[in-house]
């Protein structure tokens, strides 16, 4: 259950006409925002509309050009760098802010450590992290290096580390972007027990189901302006879509195409096994859409990574229009036409220090050369060309693509995929962390390269994806296809009886 109405509730923390600008670029104009104390406020808005510069704002790891931050009604110039902690205010980071080289219990304990007698108390401080991942229901080992750890353990390491700090402002920023649905129900539980007890949390996310289902006001944000603050419940999925993105999203996902069943088959995968994935085998057609779907750790990113030759296959096959691709040689696979976009843009897929054309450029560098030299015009059409086509909205080529908002990056991601010109493509998790809006776009994306006769393969952890984009899905179970579901099979309560054991048939 959601709290009571905290109307008359003391006000924690505010922003009064907060505005921000970045060399001379304005992001915020004259915001104003508030938070209560026992309630969850999400803050929404589409990527770029200024959701994380106010909460660094609000956290003091930016200040801002004009207007004020109140503490408990008292105006306040928040520290720099995390110090706003010692005032209660603790920031669980979209990007993960660990030590790879600690372990769980010395991150949680990082710059607040337990001593005795001037030695560091570690057994206390192994018990606590113990403790506290309990209460989130986690199996992550305290002792365990964080570089060790997968995405969604280090994910449940940084929701550990704010809540064990006892903090009376807690700004969660897409704490469950990488969490299993059991991991967010226990997050969500502990939520509640805390927002009970007196915490207040602000609550950004672009998944509108979690927000109708933790938060009790939510406010959205438009192009840096502020557009509406209401109670959650006197709004639905469609109506803060709507405020978001400033028109209505009737078409989310486009009409599906069912390939012709004569059409050739692009993608042959035959008993593919890797250290997990067993046996696995599917097999797609040019302009079809197949999704792959499943519990986190099934094996399905495993899989795609031996289909591409990123990581060696210890058995099977792989062919592109029937001719087979040497194991663990991803240069091959898209010399083949077969590309693979990570899910990791951040770590993995883009360069986020350089600009956008060194970033398209970088798997097609042949394309764009002349006689062993990079040839300046030809990247610059290229990305004129991808900037037309993905829409991709920035002020200038030049910006760090770290810099850009996660929408932009994402279609930037999917231009340099494009860019290898591959008749086969494999996306994993097509909208981790956009919009609603620019997920609306990606979607359709999608479509139309399947349309062009492209044969597309989605790995998702999001049901409505797979099931309003794709006509066949593969569901995963502890690295094997449990089955691949077609027609009026494709609905989630199928989907996830496959996923969870329950209910097999040969792939």
């Amino acid at each position: 259950m959601k709290s009571a109405d905290p109307a008359g509730a003391d006000v924690v923390l505010s922003a009064r006409r907060i505005s921000k600008s970045f060399s001379g670029v304005q992001v915020l104009f004259s915001v104003d925002f508030e938070l209560r104390r026992g309630e969850v406020h999400a803050l929404m808005g589409e990527n770029g509309a200024g959701k994380s510069t106010l909460v660094k704002i609000l956290s003091g790891f930016e200040q801002p050009t004009s207007g004020e931050i109140l503490l408990d009604g008292v105006p306040v110039k928040l520290p720099a760098n995390g110090a706003a902690e010692a005032l209660g205010i603790v920031i669980i980071h979209q990007e993960f802010n660990l030590a790879e080289h600690l372990t769980v219990a010395e991150s949680l304990f990082l710059g607040r450590e337990v001593t005795r007698f001037g030695v560091l108390d570690r057994r206390f401080m192994r018990a606590e992290a113990r403790r506290v991942l309990d209460m989130l229901g986690s199996h992550v080992d305290e002792n365990a290096l964080i570089g060790s750890l997968a995405v969604a353990d280090k994910q449940m390491v940084e929701i550990a580390k704010a809540i064990s700090r006892d903090a009376r402002v807690v700004i969660m920023d897409e704490p469950t972007a990488v969490l299993s649905r059991e991991e967010t129900r226990v997050l969500f539980d502990q939520v509640r027990k805390l927002r009970a007890a007196g915490t207040s949390f602000i609550f950004v996310s672009h998944k509108l189901d979690e927000v109708m289902e933790l938060t009790d006001r939510v406010t959205v944000l438009r192009d840096g302006q502020w557009v509406k603050t209401a109670r959650t419940e006197v709004l639905d999925g469609e109506s803060i879509a709507q405020l978001m993105v400033g028109r209505e999203l009737s078409s989310l996902y486009p009409a599906k195409h069912e390939p012709d069943i004569d059409e050739n088959i692009l993608l042959s995968v035959r008993s593919v096994s890797t250290g997990f994935v067993k046996e696995a085998s599917f097999e797609i057609r040019r302009g079809e859409i197949i999704g792959f779907s499943g519990l986190i750790g099934s094996g399905r990113t495993e899989l795609m990574e031996a289909v591409v030759g990123l990581r060696p296959r210890l058995s099977g096959h792989v062919a592109v229009r029937g001719q087979e691709l040497p194991s663990g040689d991803v240069h091959a696979a898209i010399r083949a036409g077969l590309a693979y976009m990570t899910k990791d843009r951040k770590h993995k897929g883009l360069l986020l220090g350089e600009g956008m054309t060194a970033n398209l450029t970088l798997q097609s560098l042949a394309r764009h050369s002349r006689r062993g030299y990079l040839d300046p015009a030809s990247e610059a059409a290229a990305m004129d060309r991808a900037r037309r086509r993905f829409d991709i909205r920035v002020r200038d080529n030049a910006v760090a693509v770290g810099r850009m908002s996660g929408g932009n990056q994402q279609k930037l991601l999917l231009a340099k995929v494009m860019e290898t010109e591959p008749q086969i493509i494999i996306i994993d998790e097509p909208t981790r962390g956009i919009d609603v809006g620019t997920k609306q776009q990606i979607y359709h994306f999608i479509s139309a390269l399947a349309r062009e006769g492209r044969a597309i393969v989605v790995v998702s952890s999001e049901m409505p994806e797979v099931i309003g984009l794709c006509t066949r899905v593969a569901v995963m179970r502890e690295g094997r296809i449990a089955g691949i579901l077609e027609g009026s099979e494709i609905n989630e309560h199928e989907i996830m009886r496959y996923a969870a054991g329950l209910k097999s048939k040969a792939a």
